[in-house]
């Protein structure tokens, strides 16, 4: 049965209207009362388990959260693996990443970033008694890195006659190195200088002082969500004047923790 000129016509406006609707993601989590965040789970300080309340905590979760706050919903974290961050945001199974996001041309054109909220260095940690304190000696050498992350881009870009071998999580990519398998592991130097520190009485590591490459991070977003980007962008913006940004970086990476980080980067809009 053909559908009038009239019926057809309504059906597209409906269409264009239904479209309209999911493309209004800020009025979606509003009117849902709830902000699900994508977020890793096992990447400490970013996100991961609490070992007393077995929640996930972290820097990547307080950054959620005030996004959720901004918005008077409540948080919802739903935990991932890596390669999976950009399927499931594509998919609508979640609104937004808090996930260890460098931002990466191909990235870029899959999801739109917010403004920059953690800039990392990634490195390359060996064992101390390699002998290799260059990047051009990890030539033909086996470096591991996580699955489906911008380390594993950057090993296979940067050394390209390395072979990368990636893991599902940090400490199995860590360990491979402890025991041989690997000649380096490429991840963001706090976390690697987190694990020198842990492994330094059993198993003396070292970090090659030139940087694989340098990232901005920052929260993904789907594309065409003018009106929630903005809004994303805002919350970090207001942090970052009234020294509150400065206050939940402290304390994950501050005086007081295991990095002794200083704030050295500025939360701004990324320019691939």
């Amino acid at each position: 049965m053909r559908l009038s000129k009239v019926t057809a016509a309504g059906l597209l406006i409906l269409t264009g209207v239904v479209s309209a609707a999911k493309a209004d993601e800020l009025a979606d989590v509003k009117s849902r009362g709830k902000l699900v965040c994508g977020t890793l789970g096992t990447a400490e300080p970013f996100s991961f388990q609490d070992p007393k309340t077995r929640e996930i905590v972290g820097y990547d979760v307080d950054m959620c959260r005030k996004v959720a706050e901004s918005l008077g919903v409540a948080l919802e974290l739903k935990p991932m693996a890596v390669e999976a961050r950009i399927p499931e945001l594509l998919q609508g199974r979640v609104d937004i990443l808090a996930a260890n996001l460098g931002w990466t041309k191909e990235r870029a054109q899959q999801i739109d970033y917010s403004y920059s909220y953690f800039v990392s260095e990634q490195k390359v940690l060996v064992s101390a008694d390699s002998g290799i304190a260059t990047l051009e000696q990890l030539s033909g050498k086996r470096v591991s890195a996580l699955k489906g992350s911008s380390s594993e881009q950057g090993v296979r870009r940067v050394i390209p006659t390395a072979e990368t071998v990636t893991f599902q999580d940090s400490s199995s990519a860590f360990l491979a190195v402890v025991q041989g398998k690997v000649d380096g592991f490429c991840a963001s130097e706090l976390i690697l200088v987190k694990l020198r520190k842990q492994a330094q009485a059993s198993a003396p590591m070292s970090i090659v002082e030139k940087s694989v490459f340098v990232e901005p991070w920052g929260l993904g977003v789907r594309k065409g969500e003018a009106a929630f980007k903005d809004q994303v962008n805002k919350v970090l913006t207001e942090l970052d004047a009234s020294g509150e940004a400065g206050k939940i970086f402290a304390k994950w990476f501050g005086p007081d923790t295991v990095y002794g980080m200083k704030l050295d980067f500025k939360i701004e809009e990324i320019k691939g």
